[in-house]
């Protein structure tokens, strides 16, 4: 039985080893453990479908769709010009959209393969086209990190995990087996939030400099990310303890953007 948690155990490391990628500007080294290309196929018709549900209100035509449009087309010019500058060029293949969609929730979102959808709750957030784009820029980052697979891996892994640790306490009575694999799930999903709010700053980097690449001055983002806080306690949205989050906490977000900044002040085009 150990020597099979061993192997298992073995296994696991070896893998993780091997299916790495790296992660544009930050240099991290990041799980890749599914295929991109299929991930972005999926997108694109889960896009589709959102798109072409009843539900789903799509704006069109009007100066706000309009704007999301124009500020979208310039963070995915920014998005090409500094993945070609930097030796990304032939590891992506996007195929933007942006659509602006009638709904209350401040929220925006982009989907593998660069499927953009900002909700028109978020517009009286981000107040004018820096603060659009500092949205803008910080989800298509997610998408360029390919968050989305390396979040598919480590659930992957923490499964596989989960399997062994269930086989090396097969032996043990129910109660054992309980609390162990109890306290190994919870262990596994802090883990996941811990790599889900890392993924959170990793995008505002990357956000700041293409928003910063597209002509807007990254110094917005502060005043942005000031409101958004603002407006999550004018909803009324407690929000959790840090270490149970998946985003960073508003203030901790806000300090170190702020020190981002000179960074993408460097990548400033006006």
């Amino acid at each position: 039985m150990k020597l099979l948690i061993k192997g298992t155990c073995l296994l696991l490391a070896a893998t993780i080893v091997i299916s790495c990628a790296t992660v544009p500007l930050t240099g991290r080294r990041q799980l890749s453990l599914v295929d991109e290309g299929e991930i972005q196929q999926q997108a694109a018709l889960a896009y589709k479908d959102f798109l072409g549900d009843s539900k789903t209100k799509v704006v069109k035509g009007t100066s706000q769709a309009q704007t999301v449009q124009r500020v979208g087309k310039n963070i995915a010019g920014a998005v090409t010009r500094f993945l070609q500058e930097n030796g990304y060029g032939d590891q992506y293949d996007f195929s933007w959209e942006f659509t602006l969609v009638d709904d209350d929730q401040i929220n925006a979102w982009c989907m593998p393969g660069g499927k953009v959808a900002v909700y028109s709750g978020i517009l009286p957030v981000t107040k004018n086209d820096a603060g659009l784009a500092t949205v803008m820029g910080h989800e298509v980052a997610h998408a360029i990190a390919k968050h989305s697979a390396e979040r598919m891996s480590q659930s992957i892994i923490a499964q596989a995990g989960g399997a062994a640790v269930d086989v090396a306490t097969s032996e043990k009575s129910n109660t054992t087996r309980a609390v162990l694999n109890t306290a190994y799930g919870l262990g596994g999903q802090l883990a996941l939030l811990s790599y889900s709010r890392n993924q959170e700053s990793e995008a505002d980097r990357l956000g700041l400099v293409f928003m910063a690449m597209a002509g807007y001055n990254p110094n917005e983002a502060v005043g942005f990310w000031e409101r958004m806080a603002q407006a999550k306690q004018t909803q009324g949205g407690g929000a959790p303890p840090e270490f149970l989050s998946t985003h960073p906490s508003d203030a901790r977000r806000i300090n170190n953007i702020q020190k981002l900044i000179p960074e993408a002040m460097g990548y400033y085009k006006k």
